[in-house]
């Protein structure tokens, strides 16, 4: 498969007529749809429908413009860095779910983007799991996963920050009238959490026995989402502190969960690939900055 080919594909894909992709890419149009045809033929299946004004991707089509749109990403990314390893600049390409823990992280970034005017951020928020596939795949240089999975495969530094989990409701819920909110109080109430948190049954431990009593009826992958729920009283939820409003404008407060449930904020990046040295300056960077803390804390 030809990169060429694909990029003349994803032209044609975004302008839905070969007459203009053909014009764009500056080829003619019979070439074109010879490129688009012997990529049907060798890949086995149709990949648009055509009209008589326009054309459409098929299903195996939309599958391919995904995957092609990466694949063109990972190989313009590879060929900037090996042209520029004598300079910094380029993206840092970061993945990560939703923490104020990852500060030390953007706060290294703009130290980078202040000295190196070049250099630009891409971040990624999303659940473990694409953000793992993305990092294997080369489409991410970093991560930062939370809570406690194997990360073998990866090189990892722990950030000094945990993530303490509490339950966000209306300020007129009866429940905000405490100070910590127990497996107990919660027991028969709607809950709302997040997607991985459900998926992987987070608060069975912190339930015990009461796990099977609590109603969770929804979850949100943005915490800003899950907050707009909970504000019509809906539900409850339970997320990270520190994530939404809860100041007296916004009719909401926040609640500790007892007994405390926190986890940990991990940075990893592949073991199998050598940084360029953007990604390796944002690394050092970071690590300096955590050790000149850590020493100004002790």
């Amino acid at each position: 498969m030809d990169i060429r080919v694909l990029r003349y594909f994803v032209v044609i894909a975004q302008e839905q007529n070969i007459s203009r992709a053909a014009t764009l890419l500056n080829v003619s149009q019979p070439a074109l749809s010879r490129q688009i045809a012997d990529l049907e033929d060798e890949l086995g299946t149709k990949l648009f429908t055509r009209a008589h004004r326009h054309i459409q991707l098929t299903q195996e089509g939309h599958y391919l413009l995904e995957r092609a749109l990466q694949i063109i990403g990972l190989v313009d990314k590879t060929t900037y860095n090996l042209q520029k390893q004598d300079v910094v600049s380029g993206t840092l390409d970061i993945g990560a779910g939703e923490s104020v823990g990852i500060m030390p992280v953007m706060e290294a970034a703009q130290q980078i983007m202040r000295q190196y005017p070049d250099v630009r951020v891409n971040l990624r928020s999303a659940d473990a799991e694409p953000i793992l596939a993305d990092l294997d795949a080369g489409i991410l240089e970093f991560g930062i996963i939370m809570g406690n999975r194997p990360l073998n495969n990866y090189n990892t530094l722990v950030l000094p920050a945990k993530n303490h989990w509490c339950a966000i409701m209306r300020a007129d819920e009866p429940l905000a009238q405490q100070e910590k909110i127990r497996p107990i109080d919660l027991v028969g109430r709607p809950l709302i959490t997040s997607r991985q948190a459900y998926k992987h049954g987070l608060f069975q431990k912190w339930s015990n026995t009461l796990y099977d009593q609590l109603n969770f009826v929804g979850t949100f992958n943005l915490a800003f989402n899950g907050s707009l729920l909970v504000k019509t009283g809906a539900a409850i939820a339970l997320l990270y502190d520190q994530l939404v409003d809860v100041s007296p404008a916004s009719g909401l407060v926040a609640r500790p969960l007892s007994p405390d449930m926190s986890e940990a904020n991990t940075l990893i990046w592949s073991k199998n690939r050598n940084l360029p040295n953007l990604n390796r300056l944002f690394l050092d960077t970071l690590q300096k900055n955590l050790a000149q803390q850590g020493g100004s804390d002790a």
